[in-house]
């Protein structure tokens, strides 16, 4: 038996998110069913964590066992032509049979994109959220500032969380701006990345984030609102929900043997 891992990036777009459901069409779903094709076993992946509805990746990690002998050089191409085109394998390694892709990752970064100029971007609508308004990008990375270090988030977690413990670290948080597609026009802001990286995150973490600073950027909320948000460990304290299409997986970091 053989523990395979590989790295998957997929536009989440048409699909109920990463993992198994019973509604079926999920990123698991597409994989095992390409894995089954090409060796007839029916295996169970496991992913280095989930994504929701609609949310993407850049890099998404799992692995699986196998008793298959194919070489682990031909497994991405293998693969790739028995999943949908949204569906990419960009590598194949054997690791040790003890390996957990979850388990494993000690980091994970997510980004989300919000594109602040006037009109939408008809070619990247798909990867990122369009906002209505004008923003103050300096609140909103001074709002984002305030999340990094290790806090109880369940003022930023899904009232449907199941997980007891809400207390995550978020290492890093910052904002790249892109005005490279912005017109010589005053209502253009360009397209705002916002990166959160930290060692996990509850359901919806980001985009509640994301949905905190977008009102930030409105003068809806202050930025230094946030720490008493991030106290009163009530989901109401915190702002909406971004939507999902804004947001990616982007890394994951491993621990070393």
């Amino acid at each position: 038996m053989r523990n395979l891992c590989m790295t998957v990036t997929y536009d989440g777009t048409a699909y109920y998110g990463f993992q198994v459901q019973p509604g079926g069409n999920t990123i698991q779903d597409h994989l095992e069913d390409a894995i089954r094709a090409l060796t007839g076993e029916t295996v169970k992946i496991t992913g280095s964590g989930r994504t929701d509805a609609g949310v993407h990746a850049r890099r998404q990690i799992f692995n699986f066992p196998t008793a298959s002998q194919i070489p682990v050089e031909r497994w991405c191409i293998a693969l790739n032509s028995r999943l949908p085109s949204d569906i990419v394998v960009i590598d194949a390694m054997e690791v040790p049979l003890d390996f957990h892709s979850r388990y494993a990752a000690k980091k994970k970064t997510y980004r989300y994109t919000v594109n602040a100029n006037q009109f939408p971007d008809v070619f990247n609508r798909r990867l990122q959220h369009h906002h209505h308004a004008k923003l103050d990008i300096t609140a909103m990375e001074e709002g984002l500032r305030h999340f990094i270090g290790t806090y109880d988030f369940t003022s930023f977690a899904s009232r449907k969380s199941q997980k007891e413990n809400h207390v995550r670290s978020v290492y890093e948080a910052w904002i790249e701006v892109d005005r490279s597609m912005c017109r010589d026009h005053p209502r253009d802001q360009g397209v705002i990345h916002i990166y959160v990286s930290g060692n996990g995150f509850l359901q919806h973490m980001v985009r509640i984030i994301v949905g905190t600073l977008l009102e930030i950027g409105e003068g809806k909320r202050k930025a230094s609102d946030v720490p008493n948000m991030i106290a009163a460990c009530n989901r109401s304290a915190a702002g909406p929900t971004a939507v999902s299409c804004g947001l990616m997986l982007w890394d994951l970091e491993y621990k070393k043997d």
